[in-house]
């Protein structure tokens, strides 16, 4: 399995997106949606180019995104609802995913996505 590492606008963005899914939805909810996470972020680790992953070439050279509804049915938690998040990263020079963001899936990536070229 290839590496992956979080990049700290990912991180950050992770943190935003637990906290409010705790506050909203609960402690359980929280759970569940980081696991969902972690799976989405194994699941590109294994298979970067994979048949669920976007190219998304308009935005930044190299560029990739996946939408974590595509990892539901792979978590061990209970099923999450509504994911509605993509995951956007890319593969660097030693060939290990770097998760650049988690945006909400009606956030525009070229806007948040400026500045990485």
């Amino acid at each position: 399995m290839v590496e992956y590492r979080l990049a700290q606008p990912a991180r950050r963005d992770i943190a935003k997106i637990l906290s409010k899914s705790r506050a909203d939805h609960g402690d359980e909810a929280e759970r569940r949606y980081r696991a969902l996470l972690l799976v989405a972020f194994k699941r590109i680790a294994a298979d970067p180019k994979g048949i669920s992953t976007i190219g998304r070439e308009q935005v930044v050279p190299g560029l990739r995104s996946f939408h974590i509804r595509h990892s539901r049915n792979e978590s061990p938690e209970a099923p999450v609802a509504r994911a509605v998040h993509l995951i956007v990263y890319r593969i660097d020079e030693v060939g290990r995913v770097v998760i650049l963001r988690v945006l909400h899936e009606r956030m525009d990536p070229i806007r948040h996505m400026r500045g990485l070229r």
